[in-house]
């Protein structure tokens, strides 16, 4: 082993060697249980950010576990083709190269273009994924749009449409005016604007007045130009103001449209005017009042957003309706939607009425790709009939068949799946699986795999001309089939039937909707048993939190504060640190902010870690369900557990290497072994830790089962074990010698596969070194097995003794500190014994006691003896005691204790003041306030602590 423990050194050549060997591969014995996981597909467009990292960790380590328990791993690994983000990519880059558009290229080419991109650049983050660790199986890598996934695709298209779960229909929609697209609801992004409330008022027909004498009723917008598209006013029937009017209509301005009144409880009489203007082709809410009340639907608005020169009228069933006219003012033709606003509220001005303008908060749509105001939008699409679908999925977790952990998050599933809406599955795209309908001039719809297909099925002449849907299928819709795609169906392939159901899935609970429910809707419908029951994707959702920043907020390109977890493993410069948060922004003072929050937190760059601390980092932080505030220091603490480990490591070898370490002897012989008391317990100690680990994986407490690592080998193995070998190999007999040998070099090494799954690549390394002298035979740590608690090698009484030996050498050493007493000066100590085992403790340990304390002797005193002024403390039930005259001078310590107390008064007054000022408190972050009244306890209990050692040392 080198000397230094360097992470860049061993990492990407062992995962070569990992990979190359086929290490990851399932071992293909189907008389072993199976266990399989299906990662997420990252976006073939992406690059590993840290809610990736997080969560592969908690995959990689999972499946590392299974592995080295014998099973038939497979952890199956692919991207998906991300439509929107994928099409933008390549527009782009050809507008910039080239300065063409897709249109310049034509539908076929252009999907070219997509495929050479993607076969040259589509792979950065499978790359990062191996700088991971991620022991994933590489030869079984797949892509959402490759052939196998496509057919797949196409197969659960026709079968729904055949079963009457598909259908077209003309629904609204979140339209995306520039990307001209659908998008579904995780692709937009609300965000909260200042804005205006604008109060309009509607002339009431025929005559009719209010109760208060009113010959009109005032509705209150964010959104005017959508009234060119009113077809109706709610009020609430309830309210007493307007429940007259039920049934009676206004003259809707500008257009001069008859428009009834309908009595509806989404008018909330406590707010705003209590009328509500209705326009069922422009706003979710409104469409469905509409339904309810079989209002006309009017869209005003082109693909761009733009006013159209003539409207669409169409009835509740989205079919076109003569109910009112066409006719939209000739002002407006063409209008940009938002100069159509202004236009609106200026001629409502010149008509006086314009009643009156609130400011007012907004919670404003953007389209997280294309970057503009979505509009909803009535258009053509394809739908999932969700609901029979949903019925089974739901049951499968009511029953149990599918666990949630944290099991909260099945109320989240349960609230969606009892209220599904049905799920829109077209988008207006090029790139993405097209949509296989056909469509003859008469503009009939056929349904099938393919054209030819679709021909012999419907008996179709040659002369009939066919021209397949332009759409393709949302990316949800492949990702649905994952779990079943990835295996090879719908042929009935030997991988299904070993490999699904899967495990686990790993995932955030902001795709529960989108994803994970249909998942289990297409697998339970598609996929069956032998026995014909429904089968579940996956045994078991375990739902990550988010990783957030510092300050707890959510990590974002547009907020500078993303990190990169390939930063973190290789290290960054602080300049090259800078140009990445703030490279390719566009408002100057946002980057000029980022980049000072940058130069501040991070003076010198970052560092480089390693794979093994930052993934230490993401399991101790793995807390079920919890969203995580991301911590330098704890990547930094984490780095130093590794170089703990290695120098240990070297520690061990060094003593071990070239000598007798008894790994050859037989069970009875080495149970013969001259084992000390420190051999007896760090045996149980590890015992203890190997139960600990397990049950807590098994539970998926990933931070829990890392803090049982860290606690074993930092406090126990390396900062105790390690010193109490070292009075028996400086000075034991050969037989005591070799049994702390054994000890040493087998502890180590099953506590490096205990290790492994979450520290793959240190523990790989050290192993190999290791293995050998523990007398182990195997290629790669990886396939060892990992360690179980055995009965058999758990010595409890030893626990109980060596607890009492620590306890007494680290009152020593507190005392030392508490008294400023040099570590190295030999003390005489005196032990008041509670009974006969704690003196015997005393004497069969006493060498190692002697040793490690640095004492000259240890005085048993007799029942009632007396005692000069001492300092003690307390083992067990026992009284130690260190005499204290000639030690210390009393006066320079008062003195010295005493500019303590100063000291620290004036810390407390510092933090008291800043606590006790309102505008601090209100105005930190809850944070920042936080981590002060944790000073300012801190504080406060050494200030008593001080004021007891004085009084002790007064009394001297």
């Amino acid at each position: 082993m080198e000397k230094t423990y360097n992470p860049q050194s061993i990492e990407q050549s062992l995962y070569q060697t990992w990979e190359e060997n086929g290490y990851f591969k399932p071992h293909g014995d189907t008389s072993k249980d199976a266990y399989s996981i299906m990662i997420p597909p990252p976006n073939v467009t992406g690059s590993l950010h840290m809610g990736h990292a997080f969560q592969d960790t908690i995959m990689d380590t999972l499946i590392r576990c299974e592995r080295m328990k014998g099973k038939n791993t497979l952890w199956q690994v692919g991207t998906d083709h991300a439509g929107i983000a994928t099409q933008m990519v390549v527009e782009r880059k050809i507008a910039a190269l080239e300065g063409k558009t897709k249109s310049d290229y034509g539908r076929d080419a252009f999907i070219d273009k997509i495929w050479e991109w993607k076969n040259e650049s589509g792979g950065t983050i499978t790359k990062q994924l191996r700088r991971l660790g991620a022991s994933v199986d590489w030869e079984r890598e797949r892509f959402t749009m490759d052939d196998g996934l496509s057919d797949a695709v196409k197969e659960v298209f026709v079968r729904l449409y055949e079963d009457d779960l598909i259908y077209r229909g003309k629904r609204l929609v979140n339209w995306d005016p520039k990307l001209h697209t659908a998008i579904s609801d995780l692709e937009v992004e609300n965000k909260d604007k200042n804005g205006y409330m604008w109060h309009f008022r509607y002339p009431l027909a025929d005559g009719v007045r209010t109760a208060d004498g009113k010959d009109y009723i005032i509705v209150a917008t964010t959104r005017p130009e959508t009234m060119l598209g009113d077809t109706g006013v709610a009020v609430n029937p309830e309210d007493p103001r307007y429940k007259a009017l039920i049934g009676k209509e206004i003259i809707l301005p500008i257009v001069d449209r008859r428009i009834p009144i309908v009595g509806d409880e989404h008018a909330d009489m406590e707010k705003g005017t209590g009328c509500v203007k209705i326009t069922p082709a422009h706003d979710f809410n409104d469409y469905e009042v509409g339904k309810r009340h079989s209002l006309p639907m009017i869209n005003i608005l082109t693909f761009n957003g733009d006013i159209r020169d003539a409207a669409e009228v169409f009835d509740t069933k989205g079919e076109e309706s003569t109910a009112y006219s066409t006719s939209l003012p000739e002002k407006y033709h063409g209008m940009e939607r938002f100069a159509a606003r202004k236009a609106v509220v200026a001629e409502f001005q010149e008509l006086e009425l314009l009643d009156e303008i609130k400011d007012h908060q907004l919670t404003v749509p953007y389209g997280d790709r294309g970057g503009v105001v979505i509009e909803p939008m009535l258009t053509d699409q394809w739908y999932v009939r969700a609901g029979p679908l949903a019925e089974t999925a739901t049951k499968a977790v009511e029953d149990g068949e599918i666990q949630f952990v944290p099991k909260q998050y099945e109320n989240m599933y349960f609230s969606w799946m009892r209220d599904i809406q049905d799920w829109c599955i077209s988008r207006q795209l090029w790139w993405g699986h097209r949509i296989p309908a056909w469509y003859d001039n008469d503009g009939n719809v056929y349904v099938g795999r393919t054209e030819e297909e679709v021909r012999s099925k419907n008996n179709l002449a040659p002369v009939v001309v066919l021209r397949q849907d332009d759409d393709v299928l949302d990316t949800w819709f492949s990702s649905a089939l994952w779990t079943f795609s990835t295996q090879g169906w719908p042929a009935d392939t030997e991988d299904m039937k070993v490999f699904h159901p899967s495990d686990v899935l790993v995932t955030g609970f902001d795709i529960i909707f989108f994803w994970v429910a249909r998942m289990i809707m297409m697998t339970m419908h598609f996929i069956k048993d032998e026995n014909g029951k429904p089968q579940v994707p996956f045994k078991t959702v375990y739902v990550t939190g988010l990783i957030r920043d510092e300050n707890g907020d959510k990590m974002s390109k547009s907020k500078g504060n993303v990190l990169d977890p390939i930063d973190m493993i290789d290290g960054i410069d602080l300049e090259s640190l800078v140009e990445k948060r703030t490279g390719n922004m566009m408002q100057p003072k946002l980057a000029a902010k980022i980049e000072k929050d940058t130069r501040k937190t991070f003076e010198d760059g970052i560092e480089p870690y390693g794979t093994d601390a930052l993934r230490f980092t993401l399991a101790a932080m793995a807390s079920t369900g919890r969203d995580i505030n991301w911590d330098m220091k704890r990547l930094e603490g984490y780095r130093n557990f590794c170089n703990k480990l290695w120098n240990a490591s070297r520690y061990v070898l060094m003593n071990t290497e070239d000598k007798d370490c008894a790994t050859s002897l037989s069970q009875e012989e080495v149970a013969n072994l001259d084992f000390s008391l420190a051999d007896k317990w760090i045996e149980s100690q590890f015992q203890l830790a190997a139960k600990d680990f397990n049950t807590h994986i098994e539970n998926y407490r990933l931070d829990m089962a890392a803090n049982t690592l860290y606690e074993f080998i930092w406090n126990q193995f390396c900062d105790w074990y390690l010193e109490l070998t070292k009075p028996v190999l400086w000075k034991g007999t050969e037989a005591q010698q070799m049994a702390t040998r054994y000890t040493l070099i087998t502890v180590l090494e099953k506590t490096l596969r205990l290790a492994h799954p979450v520290l793959p690549y240190i523990t790989e390394s050290i192993w190999q070194s290791v293995k050998p002298l523990a007398g182990v035979e195997g290629e790669t740590i990886m396939t060892q097995a990992l360690p179980q608690f055995e009965q058999a090698n758990f010595d409890e009484s030893s626990i109980a003794d060596i607890d009492w030996v620590k306890s007494f050498i680290s009152s020593i050493r507190n005392l030392r500190a508490e008294y400023d007493i040099a570590p190295s000066k030999p003390l005489e100590v005196m032990l008041k014994a509670a009974d006969d085992k704690d003196v015997k403790r005393l004497e069969e340990n006493l060498t190692v006691i002697l040793s490690l304390a640095k004492l000259d002797s240890v005085k048993v005193l007799a029942e009632n003896e007396n005692t000069p002024a001492c300092a003690t403390a307390l083992v067990a039930k026992s009284e130690l005691m260190i005499p204290m005259a000639g030690l210390i001078d009393k006066d320079a310590e008062l003195a010295r204790l005493e500019g303590e107390v100063k000291k620290i008064q004036g810390e407390i007054k510092r933090i008291g003041g800043k606590l006790s000022n309102q505008g601090f408190v209100a105005k930190a972050p809850e944070a920042v306030v936080a981590k002060e009244r944790e000073k300012l306890t801190a504080y406060e209990e050494t200030l008593v602590k001080i004021e007891e050692q004085k009084a002790t040392i007064a009394a001297l």
